[in-house]
Parts: structure tokens; C-alpha cells; sequence
């Protein structure tokens, strides 16, 4: 992509990887308290929102981890293998998270219609991941001027 020079770390599974774990620490850390009360008029079905669009950027985090892991070793990416196991995996991760809410004072947990957001933002975010992909392909670098 022309005028795009991304660090090289973001060509690595791993950087990848420890972002994504990131994520599910944060996740689990604002699972672990109270929900903030949302500044403003109430505006109904705001947290699905925030669970969708949570677990859209973790599935992306998760997407390039796997997807450059497989590049790296040289293996052909199966996109339907890589979605499945993104949307699994993140399925797994927001029931845990909606049992992990279910013994935290204020909190309601166990909410089916959560657990459905969490779901549709990984499915999302793997889609998305799907057409951004090019954007961890290293840049060539072109012919050499000899002039």
C-alpha cells in the first residue's frame, strides 16, 4: 500500500500474539469489577455494541497472529480453518468471560444476548481481517535507482 511503512514488528506472529493476550487480560480486568456507568442519557443496547466491537479487534489481534504464524512456516492459509478457529475461540472466551461476570458483585453475567455480540464482533473481525491481510505483507522495495 503506497505511503504505508509499518514498523517491521508487525510482520511477526508474535507481536501479534502478545497484543492479542493483551487483550484478553484487559478483557478479563474489566470483566473483574463493577460496569462503568455510562456517561449521559442511557442508551439502550450500548453494551452489545461494546462486546461486538471488543471482540471485532480481538478477532483481528487473533487473525494475525495465526495468519502470519502459518505464512511464516511456509504453510498454504486455509481462510475457513482460520475463521473457524478465530470465531471458536473467541466463542469460548466470551462464555468464560459471561460466567467469569456471573460471580462479580454488579454485575449480571451469563447474558445470552452478550454472549451473541461477542460472537457476531469475532465473525466480523475475521471477515475484516480477511480483506486487510495485504496490509501485513512486507513492501518491496523496488528497483535500485543506479542513476
Amino acid at each position: 500500500m503506497p505511503g504505508l511503512n509499518p514498523p517491521s514488528c508487525c510482520f511477526k506472529s508474535s507481536f501479534w500474539l502478545v497484543a492479542f493476550l493483551g487483550w484478553a487480560i484487559t478483557l478479563w480486568i474489566l470483566s473483574d469489577g463493577p460496569p462503568p456507568a455510562p456517561p449521559g442519557p442511557g442508551f439502550p443496547g450500548i453494551d452489545k455494541i461494546l462486546h461486538f466491537g471488543y471482540f471485532l479487534g480481538g478477532a483481528g489481534l487473533l487473525s494475525a497472529a495465526l495468519y502470519l504464524q502459518r505464512r511464516d512456516r511456509g504453510t498454504e492459509v486455509s481462510w475457513g480453518h482460520l475463521l473457524l478457529t478465530v470465531v471458536i475461540l473467541l466463542a469460548a472466551i466470551g462464555a468464560l468471560d459471561e460466567w467469569h461476570q456471573s460471580w462479580i458483585p454488579g454485575r449480571s453475567g451469563n447474558d445470552l444476548g452478550d454472549w451473541l455480540a461477542d460472537v457476531a464482533g469475532a465473525l466480523a473481525g475475521s471477515l475484516l481481517f480477511r480483506r486487510l491481510h495485504p496490509l501485513l505483507q512486507p513492501a518491496d522495495p523496488g528497483p535500485e535507482d543506479s542513476s
